[in-house]
């Protein structure tokens, strides 16, 4: 494969000065979440530098409308710097997205830090942490190659050395600036727990480019202390930055002020996927939604953009009745330290430790904590089923959930899919469209009439084919030159 040759690029703290115009506090890189409406608000209430979401960087190389809708209609002149982040774990691939992308961006980022399942099964973001060779061999292909620099997002190992020599590894690969969440891989979900700035203040202290700290983040006295703490050159917040957009102002604003202007740059900057806007309200009205569950329900059911704003304002002003009432707030608002019409951080609740026996030691309940919840029987009774579950058959009270009494489909031929009832080709759907596409037939059970199709295409054009024909093989009347002379002597003088 053939590669241009990179002019001179902008290195570690000389990229950060310049090119991130010393950046210090930025949004993070939010799937389905930091998409452009959301970074130009961040930016307009303190935010200095801005992540893309993360992009799969094989899907991006081979679809290009992939690569406009998450990028390239994306480009705004207010929206910079930007930092592109993308997942891989091929370093050919990588490079090739980093290639498509680095026209629209100041830096190309790698994810080495997403520890969430669907990450797991793709195999990239924090559970490539092991694979060292790996790592050290797409960010030096990427650093070599590229006409901007390239950056990396790393979780932490559990123990401080490991995380120093691998943050280490991927400063000598040729990454020019590192983003430290100080959390493992395995604090996510309820076990998320508290960031340790003190791997992240290690890992400044041992490399040799600018570094930014991720977690712990929820109000701009948090974003002071850990740089002060830690010695970072900036914080990066993502939780905390969607409850709060405007947390890097230090603000606490009313949550129907930043709804209404997240609203309006939607508008404005279109198009946004619905999915990301819904998301960003239940974020934004959170603690109002735990207490008016009506409209909870509403917005999760509604269908377009001028409805989730039709629920935002009517949020909005049962909120201000609540305020003009002078409701009791410690009534109203239980632990929380505003009235929750306020923008503030979630709190997670912290998981519940099991009491230990007197002859228990403490490793062993820290074992019981941490192992998997072992799987229960189940005969389909309400007391052992699922809350899903549960839901599902309140919904259908004749629904089964006995593996044992579950209809037995006979396998598609092909993929091993349950086969359509009446298929003539006893397949499923998608196998049985491939077949009957290749040979021109149809099927009545999943609803395919190529075959009609071809036939009613083929008389229509034998249909206008004759028609043809007799226009042109009949034979035009040859006019009588009697006939004229008479018609020609009864017209008046």
């Amino acid at each position: 494969m053939h590669y241009s040759i990179v002019m001179a690029k902008l290195r570690g703290f000389e990229f950060w000065r310049i090119s991130l115009k010393e950046a210090s506090f930025v949004v993070a890189p939010m799937v389905d979440q930091s998409e452009l409406a959301w970074r130009l608000l961040s930016r307009r209430h303190g935010a200095q530098l801005c992540y893309t979401p993360m992009l799969h960087a094989q899907v991006f190389v081979r679809d290009a409308n992939y690569r406009r809708e998450n990028l390239y209609n994306e480009v705004c002149e207010e929206d910079r710097p930007l930092i592109t982040q993308f997942c891989a774990n091929d370093p050919e691939v990588f490079l090739q997205a980093a290639l498509l992308a680095q026209d629209y961006c100041d830096a190309i980022d790698l994810n080495l830090g997403c520890p969430q399942m669907i990450a797991k099964r793709g195999h990239y973001g924090v559970f490539l942490q092991d694979e060292w060779e790996l790592l050290e061999k797409m960010v030096r292909l990427a650093n070599e190659k590229l006409s901007v620099p390239v950056t990396c997002k790393i979780r932490v190992f559990e123990e401080i050395e490991k995380t120093v020599h691998y943050a280490q590894m991927l400063e000598k690969a040729g990454c020019q600036l590192l983003t430290v969440h100080g959390r493992t891989k395995d604090q996510k979900g309820a076990m998320t727990g508290i960031a340790s700035w003190e791997h992240i203040k290690a890992v400044r202290k041992a490399v040799n480019i600018p570094v930014f700290a991720n977690g712990n983040i929820q109000h701009l006295s948090d974003v002071k202390r850990c740089i002060q703490e830690t010695g970072v050159q900036g914080v990066m917040s993502a939780e905390g930055n969607l409850h709060n957009p405007a947390v890097f102002e230090g603000r606490s604003p009313p949550v129907w002020e930043m709804a209404e202007e997240y609203l309006e740059l939607v508008k404005q900057y279109p198009p946004c996927s619905l999915s990301y806007v819904r998301a960003h309200l239940f974020k934004l009205w959170h603690h109002t939604l735990q207490i008016h569950q009506d409209l909870r329900e509403e917005l999760a059911k509604v269908k377009t953009l001028e409805c989730l704003a039709d629920v935002s304002r009517r949020l909005r002003l049962r909120c201000q009745e609540e305020i003009a009432r002078g409701k009791d707030l410690e009534e109203t608002e239980g632990c929380l330290p505003f009235p929750h019409w306020i923008c503030q951080p979630y709190v997670r609740p912290v998981p519940k430790e099991p009491v230990a026996n007197g002859n228990s030691q403490g490793s062993e309940v820290k074992k019981t904590v941490c192992q998997k919840r072992a799987l229960e029987v189940s005969d389909g009774s309400a007391d052992t089923l699922s809350k899903n579950k549960q839901k599902k058959r309140s919904r259908n009270p004749n629904k089964n959930f006995c593996p044992k009494q579950r209809p037995k489909y006979i396998k598609c031929e092909q993929c091993g899919n349950p086969k359509g009832n009446k298929c003539v080709f006893n397949l499923c759907r998608g196998c049985c469209k491939k077949k009957a596409y290749k040979e021109v037939a149809d099927c009545p059970s999943h609803g395919l009439r190529f075959k009609t199709k071809a036939e009613k295409r083929k008389a229509e054009k034998d249909e206008t084919k004759e028609d043809s024909e007799k226009s042109s093989s009949s034979p035009q009347p040859i006019p009588d030159p009697s006939t004229a002379l008479q018609e020609q002597a009864q017209l008046p003088l």
